[in-house]
């Protein structure tokens, strides 16, 4: 039986700026919206690699802080990652919305043109954005 990948679901406090950032950013459309009754609702978001957000509306406060940096090192959800043809470009199109948490690095002694930087989206959630990772040959 084949198994696909389907979303990521997180939970927001403001929708419509997550919406917006990812639409803007990541290309990102709604898929899908289903009313919870109260006035919430249940979003689906929808890229054109067919990657989903299911995001859904906060039942409770965040019991602790925020990651910072790369994400939380600790067991769980570290960070969202994208490629992209060049991070600088992409740096440059987000201006003021590319809250930097860390970097941009560069992975050159892993890989050649290999470089990364993470940012924060409009939740606090750590997002990388990534240039030139190629697998690693041989490990199938």
């Amino acid at each position: 039986m084949k198994t696909t990948f389907f979303h990521l679901a997180v939970t927001v406090r403001d929708l419509a700026k997550f919406e917006a950032f990812y639409a803007k950013y990541f290309g990102f459309r709604r898929a899908r919206v289903i009313d919870l009754g109260d006035d919430a609702e249940l979003v689906f978001l929808k890229n054109d690699d067919g990657f989903y957000f299911e995001v859904f509306p906060p039942e409770e406060e965040r019991p602790y802080p925020m990651a910072a940096a790369d994400g939380s090192h600790y067991p769980g959800l570290r960070h969202i990652a994208f490629q992209v043809d060049d991070v600088d470009s992409k740096l440059e199109e987000m201006g003021e919305d590319a809250q930097i948490t860390l970097g941009p690095l560069r992975f050159d002694d892993f890989i050649s043109g290999w470089k990364t930087v993470w940012l924060k989206d409009p939740e606090g959630n750590i997002v990388e954005i990534t240039q030139g990772y190629k697998d690693q040959e041989g490990l199938e």
